[in-house]
């Protein structure tokens, strides 16, 4: 039928062009610590979910297959054909965390949920303004973390030697060490850095080159132009 879009060469081309932002932007530029470890030792898992419209009985049954994986650690959930702009997704995302919790007991949620999208651009107004446009992944995504990797990452922040110089242990008891900086703030700091280092045209132009790939893979497939992708072009 005319329209119709092969659900299998889709989702085979959304894992490619996720694949490449994972590793040239994620991976390369070092904006998230652990991604290529927890991909390499296989505790990643991405699924494809259909669909223009958002459904969110089919997000929440991903949710469920992802927290009877005892080996996933982080869920990535990939919508290439949803027809919604960044604040809507925002929406959505808040919608998709509020049904989980709601079906758990009080503070029973295994997952704790992030939404990426293509459509930002980048502020530099604070570490933290910047985020959104290191997450413009090729499509609208929600990233899953399992909370008890989450936990074990905040013990590690306030344990060890990793935020204690041990050459000056013992040289005086007071006044007492500042408390570490929050991992998100620290990562979200560092990843300003290297986007200010690198340069924001180099970054900018490998987020285009692969929201480019994305495009022109799709269209032949005959996916419409994403609304977001619509106005990238209106304007350019």
């Amino acid at each position: 039928m005319p329209g119709m879009v092969d659900a299998p060469l889709l989702e085979a081309e959304a894992l490619r062009v996720y694949g490449r932002y994972a590793r040239e932007v994620v991976e390369a530029l070092g904006f998230c610590p652990w991604a290529e470890g927890a991909r390499q030792a296989g505790h990643v898992r991405l699924r494809v979910v259909p669909g223009s419209a958002p459904d969110l009985a089919q997000v929440l049954t991903h949710m469920d297959a992802i927290e009877g994986d005892t080996e996933a650690q982080i869920g990535l959930l990939l919508f290439p054909e949803l027809a919604l702009g960044r604040v809507e997704f925002q929406r959505f995302a808040a919608q998709v965390r509020q049904a989980d919790a709601d079906r758990k007991p009080r503070g029973g949620t295994l997952l704790a949920m992030a939404d990426f999208h293509p459509d930002a651009s980048a502020d530099f107004g604070s570490p933290e303004r910047l985020v959104p446009f290191i997450r413009r992944t090729p499509d609208p995504t929600l990233q899953l973390v399992r909370r008890s990797i989450l936990a074990e990452v905040r013990m590690t922040e306030g344990s060890g030697t990793s935020f204690v110089d041990p050459t000056v242990l013992g040289a005086s008891l007071s006044p007492m060490p500042a408390r570490p900086e929050p991992l998100a703030a620290r990562v979200a700091r560092s990843n300003l850095k290297t986007i200010e280092a690198r340069g924001l045209a180099e970054v900018q132009a490998l987020l285009e080159a692969i929201h480019d790939d994305r495009h022109a893979s799709y269209a032949r497939l005959g996916l419409p132009p994403a609304v977001w992708a619509r106005r990238a072009c209106e304007q350019g």
